[in-house]
């Protein structure tokens, strides 16, 4: 079942839910979703100069990313083409029993601008704010602002609470994570390590 505004208003007042600062419940809460906004901080793609990178080193992963902050008053170009993390500016605490989906806002889909590749799922009991994953899929630059609409979250309620919630148990990678964080892919157990879980606030 996908919440309401009014299961989504009652979820936030009694602080089970938290999507936080949510400076203006009037515009961000929308019929079934809740609006989130653009946080300052972009990681970047560079065009390295190397035959490919090996997802499960992370020196190579860092290497390859470079963090842009973009002031309130600026604005980050968007290039036909590029692909860069941006995040959310609010932070999120989903409880046991929902999962939140990452869908992008149409105005800005009608521009070409698509807000995650593959992670759009927030798991049940993930903390923090949200990476995105910014794309533009069109022929002109777009310009992104923050504190824009970025997104919006659509919260479904489980048929049961999550008996192994993501977090400190599953030894999942992203929690309480601030601002985008690059891939931790390394840290999968096929891979040697011990963290698993999946999605934008789950993996």
């Amino acid at each position: 079942m996908i919440l309401s505004d009014a299961d989504l208003l009652d979820r936030l007042e009694t602080g089970d839910l938290v999507v936080e600062p949510l400076d203006d419940p009037e515009l961000q809460i929308q019929p079934a979703s809740i609006d989130v906004r653009l946080g300052k901080r972009f990681l970047e793609f560079q065009h390295a100069n190397i035959p490919c990178i090996h997802p499960t080193d992370e020196r190579e992963v860092e290497d390859y990313v470079t963090e842009t902050v973009v002031e309130a008053d600026e604005e980050f170009i968007l290039h036909p083409g590029d692909f860069v993390l941006g995040t959310t500016k609010e932070r999120v605490e989903i409880p046991r029993d929902l999962v939140a989906h990452v869908d992008g806002r149409s105005s800005l889909g009608r521009l070409a601008i698509v807000v995650h590749a593959t992670a759009g799922l927030c798991d049940p009991g993930y903390r923090g704010q949200i990476t995105l994953e910014l794309s533009n899929l069109g022929t002109a630059p777009v310009a992104l602002s923050p504190d824009m609409r970025i997104s919006q979250l659509v919260f479904t309620e489980l048929s049961s609470p999550a008996e192994r919630p993501y977090g400190a148990e599953r030894g999942s990678k992203y929690q309480d994570q601030r601002g985008p964080q690059a891939s931790r892919i390394q840290g999968d157990a096929e891979f040697g390590g011990e963290q698993g879980g999946h999605g934008t606030g789950g993996e």
